[in-house]
């Protein structure tokens, strides 16, 4: 690693983007397209698990039918029936406050103002004078607290980012978002794009070990260490870039990524040893697009649908996703990212053999 390369970035930092955003702040977009204190030294953080047995969302118990079903479901109501079940999910209320997130220190911190966090989900961090970052924590299939929705960080809410990776132990992040799209700031630049160089972030220095391009993804090897502790830990970034600007992805390069997210998160998990003591499948893997809501509950919805699927062979997306819009407030945002997790569900029996029927099923099948 190149020491010369390191870049500071304070809690106070301001480039143009911010400039921008101040002078008017935004709302969400992708409805239609879709003093800083010493960090103490890590332990165990409650919301990432315990060896008790944890009180979770998802489970085999959610009426769910076979994907031979699922199968037969779409091919017979078709995009319109699935726009409307998906219509039915999107006019229920809210169900809970954001009085966190619409508090007047913490505006700035919203990418959009339309966009805001759910007060009982809400990811804290602590230790800090202001603990407020634009993330709620969604649980898994049987695994509480599995995931971190967020936004795509702002110039001002890179610390704040990496030191909630850093207090939650993640070893993992998804981006499902490419940083400009459409000439729109989707994400600020918020880890070293190049290699063997390093970026500081208050107390924490994030270095980047190596690049590796695959198809419709690129994965970056980053070493997370607290400067003022010594401590470390490596953090894989997965950003996945197969999705179109508008519209939702194919489902083949789709699954490709998720079984890499998976691998990953398994081999980390492994190498973490006894310093994580949480639920097998490991810490929370942070999960972000530009909102933190569209993509990246998609994301989640098909991840947890298949680990459902595998577990007890069958899959109730519907619930799924009402059951994550009850932790990140609007996740899965438009109809066709809805229909895309029935798409992506049935692609993978497939593939995997659960079905007879291997005509692949495209958007243009149930018009």
């Amino acid at each position: 690693m190149s020491g010369e390369d390191v870049k500071t970035y304070s809690a106070n930092s301001k480039n143009k983007e911010m400039q921008r955003m101040n002078r008017k702040r935004k709302t969400s977009d992708s409805a239609f397209e879709d003093d800083s204190t010493q960090m103490p030294k890590r332990k165990l953080s409650v919301a990432s698990g315990s060896n008790e047995r944890e009180s979770y969302l998802h489970s085999s118990d959610n009426n769910g039918v076979t994907v031979q079903m699922l199968l037969d479901k779409v091919t017979t109501v078709k995009m319109k029936g699935l726009f409307s079940e998906y219509a039915a999910i999107r006019t229920e209320a809210p169900v809970g406050t954001f009085e966190t997130s619409k508090l007047k220190a913490n505006v700035a911190k919203n990418r959009y103002s339309d966009v805001l966090c759910y007060d009982h989900s809400i990811v804290a961090i602590p230790h800090q004078s202001s603990s407020y970052i634009n993330a709620n924590f969604v649980d898994g299939y049987k695994q509480k607290n599995a995931f971190i929705c967020t936004q795509g960080p702002l110039p001002n809410t890179f610390v704040d980012f990496w030191r909630m990776v850093w207090y939650n132990q993640t070893c993992v992040i998804v981006m499902t978002t490419r940083t400009v799209e459409r000439s729109r700031i989707k994400c600020g630049q918020y880890w070293p794009g190049d290699k063997y160089t390093s970026r500081k972030f208050e107390e924490l220095v994030v270095s980047n070990e190596d690049i590796i391009q695959h198809t419709d993804f690129i994965e970056t090897q980053l070493t997370l260490r607290n400067s003022r502790t010594g401590e470390s830990h490596p953090v894989i970034h997965l950003q996945f870039i197969g999705w179109p600007d508008h519209g939702v992805p194919q489902a083949p390069p789709f699954l490709t990524f998720l079984a890499r997210v998976r691998h990953v998160q398994k081999a980390l998990t492994k190498k973490m040893g006894s310093s994580w003591s949480g639920h097998p499948l490991g810490p929370p893997v942070v999960v972000h697009c530009s909102a933190g809501i569209g993509r990246t509950g998609t994301f989640i919805a098909v991840d947890i649908c298949l680990r459902q699927l595998e577990d007890v062979g069958v899959v109730n997306i519907q619930d799924t996703v009402r059951k994550i819009r009850s932790q990140r407030a609007f996740a899965v945002q438009v109809p066709e990212q809805y229909a895309f997790c029935y798409l992506a569900v049935i692609e993978y029996a497939q593939n995997s053999g659960l079905i007879s029927s291997k005509k692949h099923i495209s958007f243009a099948d149930i018009q």
